[in-house]
């Protein structure tokens, strides 16, 4: 049984690369925040105390338009909708026994890829693990962003948008070798696939903001995976193995 020492060790190293996409990202969020009129300063803490990418850019544009109070709280509650699903997803994976701070600090930083590797881990979830993700993923997005803020506009926008699909080529990286192990893990990325396609080309369904669609559609497969394809406890695999 591993330590929170080695857990947090391991998280630190799959950091690494969260860290560098974050990096790379976040230096897109910083040129948005100069345009909003922020200092280097104020977009770093931003990006410090609130580590959401959709939802950063979204308050940045916001601010730059001068838009009102109950307008922003609107767009981020949709915007980050999907890190409630995620949270409850990731609660499961904690023991019972796990106490309170543990479940709060870890709430703290429910990002997609935090999200990723720490859902991936095999059996039960430490949360020094996830810790250990988080101490070099926070300060990649908040650095990545105070430098954004101080570069301005000196990389074209076509180099900008290159850095950013690293982080997409990242959390690809998450969700394929669990598919290539679970047949029904790899047939529910691809209609996960398929269907946020149709979403985002289907008039009407278009419409439709993407933190919206990416809860309909979390809640519909996953309760259809859950129905067609339950995961056995711990006490039903040694039973099923007994016999």
């Amino acid at each position: 049984m591993k330590s929170h020492k080695s857990w947090y060790a391991k998280g630190m190293r799959d950091g690494i690369p969260i860290a560098l996409g974050y990096l790379a990202v976040s230096f897109t969020l910083g040129i948005t925040a100069r345009n909003a009129g922020l200092t280097a300063f104020q977009a770093a803490l931003t990006s410090f105390s609130t580590n959401a990418s959709a939802g950063a850019f979204v308050g940045f544009t916001l601010m730059a338009q001068n838009a009102g109070y109950l307008e922003v709280i609107i767009m981020e509650a949709v915007a980050n909708a999907r890190y409630l699903l995620m949270s409850c997803a990731l609660s499961q994976k904690l023991s019972p026994q796990t106490p309170f701070y543990h479940r709060l600090l870890i709430g703290y930083d429910v990002t997609d890829e935090i999200f990723g590797v720490s859902i991936a881990v095999p059996g039960k979830l430490d949360p020094f693990y996830t810790y250990g993700v988080m101490t070099l993923a926070i300060p990649g997005w908040a650095i990545g962003t105070y430098i954004g803020v101080a570069a301005g506009n000196i990389l074209p926008m076509r180099a900008v948008s290159a850095l950013s699909v690293g982080l997409y080529g990242m959390f690809i990286a998450i969700f394929i070798p669990p598919a290539r192990k679970n047949k029904v893990v790899a047939g529910l990325v691809a209609v996960s696939f398929a269907a946020s396609y149709i979403f985002a080309r289907v008039d009407g369904l278009s419409k439709i903001s993407s933190g919206v669609r990416t809860i309909i559609l979390t809640v519909v497969i996953s309760l259809a995976a859950a129905i067609l394809f339950p995961v056995k406890s711990e006490e039903e695999e040694a039973a099923a193995n007994e016999e």
